[in-house]
């Protein structure tokens, strides 16, 4: 794969996280995109507001690059998600007519390769400390691109782009890129990483992985995969899994003084925490994390961790981690009054889930929450249906939606009800879609969480407008 001889991109899945970033980086640099979902989203119309062609039937004849220039062989290149179907018609088009076919990750890989790479792996966390990363770098004299597995608040994209490539400016081996490094299919096996950080090696994936092990084992190999002078940071707790390794380590914790990042003088002001970060030999004193919760005061600490280690300067992080505005549904607030709090979160397995609730409760100690979570993947049901019941009961009152499949074919026996009968609390409710608008009308709201990864997020909108009806807000 020469990117440099590419001229038409097209992408098969192009809704996605990950394939609408590389469709924004394309389009970017001045190639032809184009590409292909199931459905239409806000993410694939802001796509085509960007002058990128999508299609939503699975067509061969709404494809635009049906026929290999013979002359230009390598001047298209086919890009697919793992999350699209082995019967996709367009897929197997492209697969049987021989064309250059590469997955997501193998694309970003070589992205990767030409930069700087700061890689941001973990179960959990990797889309806050990645984007909290990028714009401290981005905010400061060092600059950075992104590729980011959110909506950053403050780019309004999942995408950011470094001042040479705005600026159509010739590339130096000196361009930082961040990349949230996705252990899903071992994709972050393709990453070509100067800068590591590990924020938490929990189970999770088992459908690829089988059992934990095999997912340590992929967390090792990618340890291995950083640049021999490279440099690896990781969440204190973490060093068992690399004491072998002979990279440059470094520690972060939210308050272990035994780390090499960690934070002091901890105080919650307003709902933000405010912190002093030490960073080895130095103190950056009075930082404001600017979006609230104690799991994001823990990942400004790895995001400082990063951006020090590349030479960001103490004052510019000071600032630029005040004027964070976080990611689209993480930990994000739609709703935040003395009457009312309604809090959207991607939250989908129960380490995060367990994390984000002890942080709502942290803020609010003394309201009731609600919580509305929607479980993603049978597999991951059936996997963590205990560990899923324990984390809901932290909540005060809990609503199950079905399981969204994504990907998967269901599984006998296993359905939401599988995670409602083990929850201890008495207040729980088992709830259609459909029926969710009508079930909030008749409930007394303080503080509402919608938690999960599938089409929860489609639901926001229409519960905001209850909630604001119901209440006259």
């Amino acid at each position: 794969m020469n990117i440099s001889f590419i001229n038409r991109v097209y992408l098969i899945g192009i809704g996605g996280i990950g394939m609408s970033a590389l469709a924004r980086y394309f389009n970017a640099i001045g190639k032809n995109v184009a590409g292909y979902d199931k459905t239409s989203s806000n993410l694939t119309n802001k796509l085509i507001d960007e002058g990128i062609d999508i299609h939503f039937s699975d067509n061969i004849e709404s494809i635009p690059y049906k026929y290999k220039d013979t002359n230009k062989i390598d001047s298209i290149l086919i890009v697919y998600t793992p999350a699209i179907p082995i019967n996709n018609i367009e897929y197997n088009y492209f697969k049987d007519n021989k064309f250059n076919i590469y997955k997501r990750s193998e694309v970003l890989g070589e992205i990767s390769k030409n930069n700087i790479c700061i890689a941001v792996a973990g179960t959990h966390g990797k889309t806050t400390v990645s984007t909290l990363t990028a714009h401290l770098l981005k905010q400061s004299d060092v600059d950075c691109s992104a590729f980011l597995g959110g909506i950053s608040n403050n780019y309004k994209s999942n995408l950011i782009l470094s001042e040479n490539i705005q600026n159509k400016k010739k590339k130096t081996n000196n361009d930082y890129l961040v990349v949230e490094a996705d252990e899903f299919d071992r994709s972050f096996l393709k990453l070509y990483p100067d800068i590591a950080l590990i924020t938490a090696i929990d189970a999770d994936h088992l459908d690829i992985y089988k059992n934990k092990e095999n997912l340590i084992d992929s967390f090792k190999n990618f340890i291995n995969k950083i640049n021999s002078k490279g440099k690896l940071v990781v969440k204190k707790g973490l060093e068992g899994y690399v004491d072998n390794n002979p990279k440059y380590q470094y520690t972060y914790s939210l308050d272990e003084p035994e780390a090499d990042f960690y934070a002091k003088k901890i105080e919650i002001k307003n709902g933000l925490y405010h912190l002093d970060i030490v960073c080895m030999d130095i103190t950056i004193k009075n930082v404001i994390v600017g979006i609230a919760g104690k799991i994001n005061a823990e990942n400004a600490i790895a995001a400082t961790a990063l951006a020090y280690l590349v030479g960001v300067e103490p004052q510019s992080i000071r600032k630029s981690t005040k004027s964070f505005n976080g990611i689209k549904r993480r930990f994000d607030f739609q709703i935040n009054n003395d009457s009312l709090v309604y809090i959207d979160d991607y939250a989908h397995h129960p380490e995060e889930i367990k994390a984000f609730l002890k942080s709502v409760k942290e803020l609010f100690k003394d309201k009731k929450i609600t919580g509305i979570f929607q479980p993603h993947l049978f597999t991951r049901t059936r996997d963590f249906a205990d560990e899923f019941a324990k984390s809901l009961d932290l909540l005060d009152e809990v609503i199950l939606l079905d399981i969204y499949p994504a990907r998967e074919k269901p599984i006998e026996n296993i359905s939401s009800k599988t995670i409602f009968d083990k929850i201890e609390n008495k207040h729980k409710t088992l709830c259609k879609k459909e029926n969710l608008i009508e079930l909030l009308k008749n409930k007394n709201i303080e503080v509402l969480v919608t938690l999960g990864a599938g089409d929860i997020d489609r639901l926001v909108l229409p519960i905001k407008n209850e909630l604001r009806s119901s209440t006259n807000l």
